[in-house]
Parts: structure tokens; C-alpha cells; sequence
């Protein structure tokens, strides 16, 4: 779609036209180069068959390129009321392709608000507002029911939170979010972005990550025992696990014995599949009791 030409006028006078400074406290900085824009909306590959959920548009930088890339539907979630006169040219511009809640993301029922028909696919793609992106992606990681409803994830988070969700063993950022985004899917860091791409430019750099679901690991282990299994292992990360694994409310030796993980092992020396096993063992012992 090179030869696309956008229907509106620059982001920079949109924001201007609609006083649109981005505030902290809706952890806003806005992405205006629809270039780059274009280029992570291309990031999940062929969007033309998926309805897109996007939260936190502001003046639409990212939803203006995930709709000039072919995006079937955006649906989108915005807190800001100030900037929903601007979603709304938007929406006119791209034929009504855009429809736009306002509201907290973390408190939709996104299954419900995107009502996907047969056949179109329903993707997440969204810059993250900072103050909320970690509690989103783990509302979406943490679904009871897996395979989950949306086919991908394309998301920006701060640089330091992406290394931590691609993090391998035996690396200082490897912790809960690395186990919880690798037990359930394929996840890589899919682009960087510096901050002055940013308006404002935050503190650090950015980059996006790009998640694919797949089934878990072990479809009998229960989120719920990985999460505490792993919250534990990583609340003492400097503890070896037969201390760490203490708050359990199972024999720790006896669970670490059972896995077959070495007790003096600390948790970044522990893999994902590992971590696995531990819960499957954790619900085991749990209903011997």
C-alpha cells in the first residue's frame, strides 16, 4: 500500500487544533510519524481480515497506519474525552472503519466489544499508555480459557518492559512476565523505537513486541498454580529455591524433588518449561494435601 495517500492533515495540527498536550497522568506520548506508524501496523503481517483492538489511540497516530495498512475494523479504547473529536475525523475519513469507547481498558469486556463475525481474525495493537501497559498485558496472558480470543499482540511498552517479557534464563530481566508471555505463545522484540520519536520524548526508549499464542505448555497445569509458583520463586530472586519455595503451601523439598529441579537452583536459573513442571507438581501435591 505505498501509493496510499492519508485523507487527513498532519498529527501535529491535529493536536494542535484540538488542544491535545499529551498529560501524565494518562501516561500519553504520542507517535506522530505515520511512517513509523505504518511500519508497526505491518508488524502482524496481512491485517485486511482482522478487526484490530487498539487501546489508548489519543490523536491516532498508530490507528491512522493500522487503517492505511488494511485493517479490516479498529476498534479502539480511549480515556482521554479530549481526544475523541479527533478519533472521530478519523473515523469519518476511513468510512467508518474506526469506532471508538471511551473508557478504562482494564475494565472491558474486549470479547464483547470488538463482536467479531466469522472469519475476521481479532488482533491487539496498540502504544501502550506507560502507567497501565504491564497490568493489560498480563490481563491478556492471564485468560482462563487458552487458545485466547485474539490471534496476536503487537504492543509498545517502555524498552526495559519488552527485554522483560523476551527475557531468557540466567538474564537479570528474566522474571514473571518472561514465564507467564513463554509459557503460552512465541514472543519477540519485533522494533525499537528511540524516544525522540516520541511527543513528548519520554526518559527511555521503546520498542514493541510482537506475541503470537500457542498451546501451552502443559494444558492439565492450572494459571493459577504457575502464577503463585512463580510469584514466590521471583519474590526472593536472590534466594535459592528450597527457601524462596517456602511460602508455599506444599513441602518445598519435597515439590523441587518431585520436579526434579535442584533445591540450591535460584529462580532466573529455573527455565519456562521448568517453571511448568513445578506447578504441575504444586497441583499434585496441593490435592494429596
Amino acid at each position: 500500500m505505498a501509493d496510499f495517500h492519508d485523507p487527513l492533515p498532519p498529527l501535529r495540527e491535529v493536536i494542535r487544533e484540538y488542544d491535545l498536550r499529551a498529560k501524565k497522568s494518562f501516561g500519553q506520548n504520542f507517535l506522530l510519524d505515520l511512517n513509523l506508524t505504518r511500519k508497526i501496523a505491518r508488524i502482524p503481517g496481512d491485517i485486511s481480515d482482522s478487526v484490530v483492538y487498539e487501546v489508548g489511540p489519543g490523536p491516532g497516530g498508530l490507528t491512522r497506519g493500522l487503517l492505511a495498512e488494511g485493517a479490516k475494523r479498529v476498534v479502539a479504547v480511549e480515556m482521554d474525552p479530549r481526544c475523541l473529536d479527533a478519533l472521530g475525523d478519523i473515523s469519518e475519513a476511513y468510512d467508518g472503519r474506526l469506532t471508538v469507547h471511551q473508557g478504562d481498558a482494564l475494565e472491558m469486556d474486549e470479547r464483547a466489544l470488538l463482536a467479531a463475525t466469522d472469519g475476521e481474525k481479532m488482533r491487539i495493537a496498540s502504544n501502550l499508555p506507560y502507567n497501565v501497559g504491564t497490568l493489560l498485558l498480563i490481563k491478556w496472558l492471564t485468560l482462563e480459557e487458552w487458545q485466547p480470543w485474539f490471534s496476536s499482540l503487537t504492543l509498545m511498552f517502555q524498552r526495559e518492559v519488552a527485554e522483560r517479557i523476551v527475557a531468557k534464563p540466567r538474564t537479570k530481566a528474566y522474571g514473571r512476565l518472561s514465564v507467564l508471555a513463554q509459557w503460552r505463545g512465541k514472543v519477540r522484540i519485533a522494533l525499537n523505537v528511540p524516544a525522540a520519536a516520541f511527543t513528548p520524548p519520554p526518559k527511555v526508549a521503546s520498542a514493541v513486541i510482537h506475541f503470537e499464542p500457542t498451546a501451552p505448555l502443559n494444558p492439565d497445569v492450572k494459571l493459577r498454580d504457575l502464577e503463585l509458583v512463580v510469584e514466590k520463586a521471583f519474590g526472593q530472586r536472590r534466594k535459592m529455591l528450597r527457601a524462596s519455595l517456602k511460602g508455599l503451601p506444599v513441602d518445598a523439598l519435597e515439590l523441587l524433588a518431585m520436579a526434579d529441579i535442584e533445591e540450591t537452583k535460584r529462580a532466573e536459573d529455573v527455565s519456562v518449561e521448568q517453571f511448568v513442571e513445578l506447578a504441575r507438581c504444586f497441583g499434585e501435591l496441593k490435592q494429596k494435601g
